[in-house]
């Protein structure tokens, strides 16, 4: 058998029932049943219930473990008690009788515990970012953004496009916000400059002649945090495309924005077909050149309609050009706009 494992602890099913097992990862949460512990071991690939009771012989060494020891353990597979199955967990019908316990790394007392998705203090969080990074929520996120980035990846090496790395030590170039700058070694008293965006650098592929180019592009810039984006750095999808039209980019992008929200909406629904809204529409209709199109109210042009009123307001705006009045088309049959007194 291996030194560590013959399992994960995300794999064992009813079929493994019966078998000899060694498995490896943390303790994730102890609970003493009047005598009998459980420990649900993890690791990267799931939970796995181990089950010690004073029959046990590594029932003493079961008593001594604590939150986030990292230990091994041999037993048997069996299935678990009529009632006490676990339907959230891949593993909720078996469990482990532990037979052999070794304890591969101990813990002091945690600052934040890693159990459950309480919150805590972003100063905590970041000194500890090991623990951080171990709690379910954490662990899930990072997952999901190396599934996201290999979707993406895929749906544009489908449509023929090739993947480039360009560098990161380079000239500056500034753009929307200030460069980082490295010292140089060998040429003291100069700097390189972080790059903002691969702009220079995909734009010198294009015109070598490669026809089309993507990467998955680090991007650093001296600016505040925003909402969509963490200060200092961040990661976008770069393109570049030879000898096309904007609806060549539309045509392009669309598949593989859309496609990636199909693959990891949910199930939730996902718009067919962008709307192409031109922007002299989108600020008339929605005020910015931005909409939120879940929200369904369009403004509309009642200029006319106060032009002569005796509303003076809005009647001595309109006698100058090029002044107009625009409302929200409010249906009078929302609860929400009934309910809301003006």
């Amino acid at each position: 058998m291996h030194r560590y494992r013959s399992h994960t602890c995300g794999v064992l099913r009813e079929g493994d029932i019966g078998k000899e097992v060694r498995l490896s990862g943390w303790c994730h949460r102890i609970r003493d049943h009047g005598g009998v512990l459980f420990i649900d071991l993890r690791d990267h690939y799931g939970l796995t219930q181990i089950v010690a009771d004073p029959d046990s012989p590594s029932f003493k060494e079961a008593e001594k473990l604590r939150s986030e020891w990292v230990i091994r353990v041999d037993g048997k597979v069996r299935k678990r008690p009529a009632g006490t199955e676990n339907t959230e967990l891949p593993t909720g019908a078996v469990e482990v009788y532990v037979n052999e316990i070794e304890v591969l790394g101990p813990a002091a007392e945690l600052p934040m515990p890693v159990f459950g998705d309480q919150e805590y203090p972003e100063e905590i969080r970041l000194k500890y970012r090991f623990l951080d990074l171990r709690r379910e929520r954490l662990h899930r996120n990072i997952m999901l953004r190396g599934a996201v980035i290999d979707s993406i990846r895929r749906r544009m090496k489908e449509q023929g496009f090739f993947e480039f790395q360009t560098p990161i030590l380079t000239a500056s170039s500034p753009e929307g916000a200030r460069d980082y700058l490295v010292p140089s070694r060998l040429h003291p008293g100069k700097f390189y400059a972080l790059p903002q965006a691969p702009q220079q650098f995909k734009q010198l592929i294009i015109v070598s002649g490669f026809d089309r180019y993507f990467q998955i592009a680090p991007c650093f810039r001296d600016e505040d945090a925003r909402a969509d984006r963490s200060p200092g750095e961040f990661y976008q999808l770069d393109l570049e495309m030879s000898f096309v039209t904007q609806q060549d980019v539309f045509d392009a992008v669309e598949p593989v924005m859309r496609g990636v929200f199909e693959e990891f909406s949910g199930g939730k629904p996902v718009t067919p077909k962008f709307p192409l809204i031109p922007y002299a529409d989108a600020l008339r209709h929605y005020g910015s050149d931005k909409p939120d199109l879940r929200n369904p109210l369009k403004m509309q042009n009642v200029s006319e309609a106060f032009r002569d009123s005796g509303f003076k307001v809005f009647a001595g705006m309109l006698a100058a050009d090029p002044n107009k009045v625009w409302a929200d088309n409010t249906p009078t049959d929302r609860e929400d706009v009934r309910e809301c007194p003006g």
